[in-house]
């Protein structure tokens, strides 16, 4: 079993979480569940499987929730893209959440080629 909180992935990816609930608290009242909680979903869902695939048993387990977190950061990715196209969000604020979700998706694809290629 292996500690997530000392992955740094989990740390950029819990931060996007926090970042992505205080950027949708200003979402339309209409967009509860709609946008704000798909968005919500996908950005928790990234550490959540991480934290899960690091208590699992062996690698290939955890390549597998990691390959799960990818996914959800590839949705929240959409939806960022989503809110700025409604605008919902500004340029700026997509910018940055765009340039931070890419950054972990690219760690999570790195750890999982790891991974893979140790197994």
């Amino acid at each position: 079993m292996n500690d997530f909180r000392k992955l740094s992935v989990w740390g950029k990816a819990h931060s996007l979480v926090v970042e992505t609930y205080k950027i949708t608290a200003d979402f339309p009242k209409s967009e509860l569940f709609g946008l704000t909680s798909q968005t919500r979903r996908a950005a928790t869902s990234i550490p959540a499987n991480i934290a899960e695939g690091c208590g699992s048993d062996g690698e290939a387990d955890l390549a597998r929730f990691l390959q799960i977190a990818l996914g959800s950061a590839s949705e929240l990715e959409y939806h960022f893209l989503l809110a700025r196209d409604l605008n919902l969000i500004n340029d700026t604020s997509y910018d940055n959440l765009n340039i931070r979700t890419i950054e972990v998706k690219r760690i999570l694809t790195s750890l999982i080629k790891k991974l893979r290629a140790d197994s």
